[in-house]
């Protein structure tokens, strides 16, 4: 059965916000940021820097833009030496485009001031604020989404952690690991260090975790923090670690697990990591098939005696360059 039409004033109302929400970031200038770009050049630049090889028909699909005004784009970006362009190894139909050296010299300060934009927003809230405002936004991107639940399906929020959260990822992931694989509290107190130290380290702009809700209960999670060295616990420039991925048995098969990594990967690229490493078990088949599917390999295992099991521990890695 279709969908009721939205009431007007919920018509006004999103594009107040719209109008509101452009005027403050300053898209509606010539140039974005004081760069010598639009916003739909910079956006491309971004795309660009953040894969190795595209295609023009891949650029089109991921921003939405008509072919012929993608062209022009790609035209003018061109004639000033920011993007090379070669021949597809596997594939003489399709042309492969990349930034040259002077694109991503050119992207480097456009990348830099928009971190500072956003700096420069967030920093006059406090901190509740600044989760209220980021738990807004996931429900924005999630609802308009591509993967937007429809009528008929269970809809997911996705939003960041808030008060309580840490207790129900500890206190889940004892009771999930005790009742599937017959491991002992030791893994509970190794969760709840981790979740400890996930908060008296927290750093907003280089770590975040995503707590999975469905009609106001959590039904899945993940962190992605600043990898350390393990002996020194000095920071690993460039490399996040991938941490505590969980979904509900209540939760399992709408794919969540892949939307929760796939968030952790989009969220390194911003924040400008050039690796996610993480460890887990051999026996952990669907989290190993999840981080298989979206790329990861598996570098080093090593058996280790740990929760009263015999197991095989698991490196895995993905470059983000």
């Amino acid at each position: 059965m279709p969908s009721p039409q939205p009431a007007p004033d919920r018509l006004e109302a999103i594009r107040a916000f719209n109008r509101f929400y452009t005027h403050r970031i300053g898209v509606l200038n010539d140039t974005l940021l004081g760069s010598p770009y639009s916003l739909a050049e910079s956006r491309l630049l971004w795309e660009l820097a953040h894969h190795e090889h595209t295609t023009a028909t891949d650029l089109a699909r991921t921003l939405d833009l008509d072919a012929g005004y993608l062209s022009r784009l790609l035209r003018r970006l061109k004639e000033q030496g920011l993007i090379d362009s070669t021949r597809s190894p596997t594939d003489a139909r399709q042309t492969q485009l990349s930034l040259t050296p002077a694109g991503r010299a050119a992207f480097a300060p456009l990348d830099q001031r928009s971190r500072e934009q956003i700096a420069a927003l967030l920093t006059p809230l406090p901190e509740a604020h600044q989760q209220q405002l980021l738990q807004a936004m996931g429900t924005l991107q999630q609802l308009l989404g591509d993967d937007a639940p429809r009528q008929g399906h269970a809809p997911y929020l996705l939003r960041p952690h808030r008060a309580g959260d840490m207790g129900w990822v500890v206190s889940r992931h004892g009771a999930l690991y005790a009742q599937e694989y017959r491991w002992d509290m030791r893994f509970e107190a190794l969760v709840a260090r981790l979740a400890a130290d996930f908060i008296d380290h927290f750093d907003p702009t280089r770590e975040t975790c995503w707590i999975a809700e469905r009609d106001g209960h959590n039904i899945g999670c993940v962190f992605l923090v600043q990898a350390r060295d393990e002996t020194t616990q000095a920071p690993l420039p460039g490399v996040a670690q991938l941490r505590m991925l969980l979904v509900e048995p209540t939760a399992r098969g709408l794919g969540l697990g892949h939307r929760l990594v796939h968030e952790c990967e989009r969220f390194a690229r911003m924040a400008g990591y050039r690796r996610i490493v993480l460890w887990t078990n051999s026996l952990l088949t669907a989290a190993r098939g999840i981080y298989q599917k979206a790329g990861y390999t598996m570098t080093a295992s090593e058996p280790h005696h740990s929760f009263g099991h015999d197991l095989v521990g698991e490196t895995w890695q993905k470059e983000l360059t």
